[in-house]
């Protein structure tokens, strides 16, 4: 990941819900989009289920700066959602969570 603070992030999350607990990640995890779509310096906020392997959902989030992927971090409904959520995935969120820099084209 590139360290200016300023700098436009993307990251990548893979969870995998534990046997049994599809349904329930899957409302808890259905549940961040709008309040990340509306935290400060979102760019965009995407979730999607794996369809060849039902229970593995793949969040896509931009933000305008480390900063303000660091503020949606602390924003005040984190705490309702994923100490509940680590309950039911396979691993942490660190162990599936990739920041993705942007390849451009040669000039």
């Amino acid at each position: 990941m590139i360290d200016t603070n300023d700098t436009a992030v993307a990251a990548l999350w893979v969870a995998r819900a534990k046997q049994g607990k599809e349904s329930e990640v899957r409302d808890l995890i259905s549940r961040v989009v709008t309040p990340s779509r509306n935290d400060p310096g979102n760019i965009a906020y995407e979730v999607h289920e794996d369809e060849n392997r039902l229970g593995t959902f793949v969040v896509y989030e931009r933000w305008v700066s480390k900063d303000a992927l660091r503020a949606h971090t602390e924003s005040s409904w984190i705490p309702e959602v994923i100490p509940p959520l680590l309950k039911l995935i396979v691993g942490t969120i660190e162990d599936h969570l990739q920041f993705l820099r942007p390849l451009r084209p040669a000039p």
